[in-house]
């Protein structure tokens, strides 16, 4: 089945912007384009615009400056019963006086439409509410009550189908699965939907593209595989999983195309990094290295896949977290250095905090950003 128009109708805003009458500027002259069909998520800590930004393209809230298309139609000032979109929240809002398939049917027939049996049925099928549509919402989980404001929304054919934190009152377990049940539904229906999140996991599990939003503007936009290996800026690097970020020195540049790479003094140690991934002109940056890309075995024993190579550093934090243990690495330097290293039993056991080790990772998993960014930045506080 699919909801979506053949025509092309992706979602466009142009130099959107939010300004409260404070003088707070919530959406900085915002350009997106969002391709009909996709999942795509808006991911940022709270107050960086991603939820104002879902309500202008809603109607819930007038923009300041610029405008808001789907396809080439202009939605910008309609009022939001207008427009083909229509929001699930994180609160489901669901009448609990009415059964599952009252509550699915309610739109169709506020807008008199007369035969919405076949559709209430398509809908509750679709997402999987069949068994439950005589029940009302009190008698269903959490999950199945997100569903229903799921199906409350499909029912009424939207172009765009938003969503404001839809899975944040579901506990960690329910959640995981209803991500995996969000991106089934989205592919089945092949409609744009709109993911605003604040959860990392989230975003990647389900969203085709990912824009990650800080203070108003667009950090970097890409897919998920990209944004965590290739990140652009240490909000980025920090907000989108953990990163290692080590000061360096530029000395050199060779090869050119594909094969062109940059090399780095890091402390006295001269390491590679591919020059597509290095996103800085300055001749000072921060080394960037994702802890499980880090290799670490006692010293003077031979490392797999050796790279870039570094002695002297002693393990001063081990936490054994199941599938995985964190170790915390003072470096030479006086950095601590984060490696996470996956239990698959090859080393028969952790290695001991004072241990001295030798510590190293493959040049093509490192990455180079601007040093005038906060080495901080992104980092969320527990």
């Amino acid at each position: 089945m699919s909801l979506a128009e053949d025509a092309r109708r992706d979602l466009r805003l142009a130099g959107l912007t939010k300004r409260y009458p404070n003088g707070f500027v919530a959406v900085k002259s915002l350009d997106l384009v969002i391709p009909q069909g996709s999942f795509f998520a808006l991911l940022g800590p709270s107050g960086c615009g991603k939820t104002t930004t879902l309500r202008m393209v809603a109607g819930l809230e007038g923009p300041t400056a610029g405008t808001i298309h789907i396809g080439d139609t202009d939605i910008t000032h309609e009022k939001p019963f207008k427009r083909p979109v229509n929001t699930v929240f994180q609160n489901y809002a669901l009448f609990p006086h009415l059964t599952i398939a009252e509550n699915v049917e309610f739109g169709p027939k506020r807008r008199g439409v007369k035969d919405t049996a076949s559709q209430v049925k398509e809908i509750l099928e679709l997402t999987e509410l069949t068994e439950q549509a005589a029940k009302k919402p009190a008698q269903l989980s959490g999950g199945q009550q997100q569903r229903v404001a799921l199906a409350r929304a499909l029912i009424n054919r939207p172009e765009v189908l938003l969503l404001d934190e839809p899975l944040g009152a579901l506990d960690l377990k329910l959640r995981r699965a209803m991500q995996i049940e969000l991106k089934r539904i989205q592919e089945e229906v092949g409609l744009t939907f709109v993911h605003v999140t604040h959860d990392q996991e989230e975003a990647m599990t389900m969203a085709d593209t990912v824009a990650v939003m800080n203070e108003g503007r667009i950090e970097q936009l890409g897919t998920p595989y990209d944004l965590y290996t290739n990140p652009h800026t240490t909000f980025v690097a920090n907000f989108l999983g953990r990163s290692n970020l080590v000061k360096g020195t530029v000395v050199g540049r060779e090869g050119t195309g594909a094969d062109a790479v940059v090399k780095v003094d890091m402390h006295g140690t001269v390491v590679t990094i591919k020059a597509s991934r290095v996103h800085t002109e300055s001749s000072e940056g921060w080394i960037g290295i994702r802890p499980e890309k880090v290799l670490i075995q006692p010293a003077g024993t031979p490392l797999d896949a050796p790279g870039n190579f570094f002695s002297g550093a002693v393990v001063s934090e081990a936490s054994y977290m199941g599938v995985s243990t964190e170790y915390h690495l003072r470096m030479p330097w006086g950095q601590e250095l984060i490696c996470f290293e996956q239990n698959t039993g090859r080393r028969g056991g952790l290695v001991a905090v004072g241990t001295q080790v030798d510590v190293s990772w493959r040049p093509e998993f490192a990455f180079l950003l601007d040093s005038s960014q906060d080495a901080g930045a992104g980092i969320e506080e527990e």
